[in-house]
């Protein structure tokens, strides 16, 4: 029986986890910033604590450390409030998990951490693995220094795995429900240039392969979470056009992004044209390749 230590266990990844997880009959532990909150959702966990009660841990045999904790990088402009709770809700959770795992006497075999591509910087058409250097900008940093916490963990022996994850497909993804709203209005149409690469991955396939990373013992370091086929946001807008027979003329230019949004239009204008090297070599399988595919499966739920 392998026991799950989950972060960020109420969240949007988090949730279809767990769901698989139940599946396999693994047992799980909660860290949470709200656990009566986290309570109303999870039944079935072995235990859920607050990160002040993360000491109870410490003697708990854990297999597996999951940190997908961090606040939503897309809600509001990036006021400096804003940026110090989206940095500190990734790095100082992080640093938590790190201190743990040094006081564990007996360690877990794997630290899965999470991370963004944004951590490559806008990169233009340029193909990206998980060699590529990193990039400039407050997200590249944030993601930057969340890593190098993460890495930590493998002073002491654990195998530590940063999964960069694109944009997640999913019914509910907050992303997702703003790509679409638009076209719900028939007011859809590209995000600034247009030709900004979008990388992404659906639901399934990042919790598929988050169990893969657990089930194979070689893969280290950074894995890039995205599909095969990275789109630009022409390609994107013409297939969310095509599925919800709207129309995908009306272009948001960049110059009005930047004014609604500020800093944060960066999550849209910058292009990641990112593939996931390490996930292919390693003969990881996706089932969701093509954007078409992925955008189709949450339609039509």
């Amino acid at each position: 029986m392998k026991t799950f230590l989950i972060t960020g266990a109420t969240g949007l990844i988090g949730r279809n986890l767990i769901s698989e997880i139940r599946k396999r009959n693994y047992s799980y532990i909660v860290l949470s910033r709200s656990p009566d909150k986290a309570r109303q959702s999870i039944k079935d966990a072995l235990m859920i604590l607050s990160y002040d009660e993360i000491e109870k841990i410490k003697n708990e045999k854990v297999d597996v450390v999951i940190n997908l904790a961090g606040s939503n990088i897309g809600e509001g402009r990036w006021t400096e409030k804003r940026k110090r709770l989206i940095k500190g809700s990734r790095i100082n959770i992080t640093s938590k998990l790190t201190e743990l795992i040094r006081n564990m006497e007996q360690k877990p075999e794997l630290l899965i951490s999470s991370s963004g591509i944004d951590y490559y910087g806008d990169t233009g058409d340029k193909i990206v693995n998980e060699d590529f250097h990193s990039g400039k900008g407050f997200l590249a940093d944030v993601c930057k220094e969340w890593e190098s916490e993460a890495m930590k963990a493998s002073e002491c022996g654990v195998r530590v795995v940063i999964i960069r994850t694109g944009v997640v497909i999913e019914e509910n993804a907050p992303a997702v429900k703003k790509i679409l709203m638009p076209y719900r209005f028939f007011i859809g149409g590209p995000l600034g240039s247009g030709k900004q690469y979008f990388s992404w991955i659906h639901i399934s396939d990042l919790v598929k392969l988050i169990l893969f990373i657990f089930e194979n013992r070689k893969i280290t370091g950074p894995v890039n979470a995205v599909s095969p086929s990275p789109v630009t946001m022409n390609e994107l807008a013409k297939t969310v056009g095509k599925l919800m027979r709207r129309p995908s003329i009306l272009r948001v230019p960049e110059t009005l992004l930047k004014l609604i949004m500020g800093e944060a239009s960066e999550l849209v204008i910058s292009s990641h044209r990112v593939i996931p090297e390490k996930a292919q070599t390693n003969g990881f399988v996706f089932s969701f390749r093509e954007i078409s595919d992925a955008l189709r499966d949450i339609l039509e739920r």
